[in-house]
Formats: structure tokens, sequence, C-alpha cells
């Protein structure tokens, strides 16, 4: 029996979806959850096999990064309206197992989960293609720091306090890498660093503060559209026609 837990902030259609799941032999459906808070705690006292998770305004990399470690025995399948290429290819290399889009027919919905539970991977292809059009910058822990920082629009002396380093140290990242990344000044890195985190938010504690720096996961690369004369033929774009690249690990 597989134990299914979904998060969605969209109570009608988790219902709807809901009502089709249960259907399915072998899937064993927990309560919904509505907030991030509330899925941790089902994580945590419901032991689920697979994690359905709606691509909320609470889906930071931040969120993800943590759930990395405190999902380590389920796998997680993000359900999206919509996807960049950017947040895809970090969702990956964090451990996401599928991206399922929500306009998908109701089969294909349930195929997805099935072959997720069954330990492949789901991604269409198209999305999967679009890589090809990109390029990636592995970034140090200290730079994802600073450009996650950055995206929030904290200013030199503000990024230097949360990182407990010098002004001086900031600057010398930022001049290196404006130089890595290709871009003219820190609003170009920032941009780009806020595709890469998605919603750009950084984590909270209890008392709606930003964390420390040691708390900061910090972005491990930043994936960038390839220049147009070094792309590939073009692929096709996403969203296109269900063609599902499945492999096992």
């Amino acid at each position: 029996m597989t134990r299914i837990l979904l998060y969605s902030d969209e109570p009608i259609l988790a219902k709807g979806l809901e009502s089709v799941l249960r259907q399915v032999e072998g899937f064993e459906l927990l309560p919904i959850c509505g907030s991030v808070t509330g899925m941790m705690e089902q994580v945590a006292h419901g032991a689920p096999d697979l994690v359905l998770m709606d691509l909320t305004h609470e889906i930071t990399f931040a969120v993800l990064s943590d759930m990395k470690h405190t999902m380590m025995s389920c796998k997680i399948v993000l359900w999206v309206n919509s996807i960049s290429t950017e947040l895809a290819f970090q969702a990956m290399g964090l451990g996401v197992r599928g991206i399922l889009r929500k306009t998908l027919p109701t089969d294909l919905q349930v195929k997805c989960l099935q072959k997720v539970q069954a330990g492949e991977l789901w991604f269409e292809k198209a999305l999967t293609d679009s890589f090809l059009c990109a390029r990636r910058i592995a970034l140090t822990q200290r730079e994802g720091q600073l450009v996650s920082l950055l995206s929030q629009g904290l200013k030199n002396k503000e990024i230097a306090t949360t990182l407990m380093i010098s002004e001086g140290t900031v600057k010398v990242y930022l001049s290196r890498l404006f130089q890595k990344v290709g871009v003219k000044d820190r609003f170009e890195l920032a941009l780009f660093g806020l595709k890469n985190l998605t919603t750009g938010q950084l984590p909270v504690n209890d008392k709606g503060q930003r964390v420390g720096a040691s708390a900061m996961p910090g972005l491990r690369s930043l994936v960038l559209e390839r220049p147009a004369e070094q792309r590939p033929e073009a692929p096709a774009r996403f969203p296109t026609p269900m063609r599902p690249v499945a492999s096992r690990y």
C-alpha cells in the first residue's frame, strides 16, 4: 500500500484529485495539508511513502532544501501549473523525483505517482530538453548564500552582517560573481538569483526574522539561458504533449 500525502493551498482542486486517487487500488490517502507546517508535521507522524507537493508561494528553494533532509524516506513530486527551467533543474538536484502538471488527464496523474513509487523519475521530455538551452554555473556555499541575500534586495552592509563577514569581503565576492556569471551589475545577478530561487524568499524563524547564515542553504548553482548562438536545435517548449522521461536509479 502506497501512503500518499497531498499538500495544496487550493482545497477544491485538491479534493478533486483526492477523489480520483482514493479509487486507485494500492493507494492510501493521508489527510490533505493546506500549509507547509502541516505537511511537515504529517511527514513526521504519518510516514508517507510519497508526497505530492503543490508548487505554492511557500515552496521556496530553502524549503525544498530543508525537505531533502527531513523527507529522506519518502519521494517528492512537484504538482505545478508551470515551472521554470531554473527551478526544475534545482528541484532535480535536490532529489525531487517528478514534476507533474495539474492540467494533465487524471490517468496520467495516477500513472506518474505509480511510476515514481516504483522507483522511476517523471519529467516531461520538453522540460528536460530545455536544459540543453541552459548553462549551469556552480557556486560555492558562500557565493550561493550571497546570491540568495542579494536577491532579497539587501545592501552590502546587510549582507555582511547576515553572513558575519566584512563589507569589503562582500564587495570582493560580488566583483568575482559578476565576472563568473557574466553580468554587468548586482541587479542582473539578483534577477538570475530570483529565477533560481523561484519566489526568492529566505527561510524565517518563528519571530518572522531572517535566519542566520549557518541555517541558510544558499544556491548550489545558477542555471542560465544559453546564448542563442550556442544553443542546439530548438527543442519543444514546456508545456507540450506529454512525453515522460522515465529512468531508474
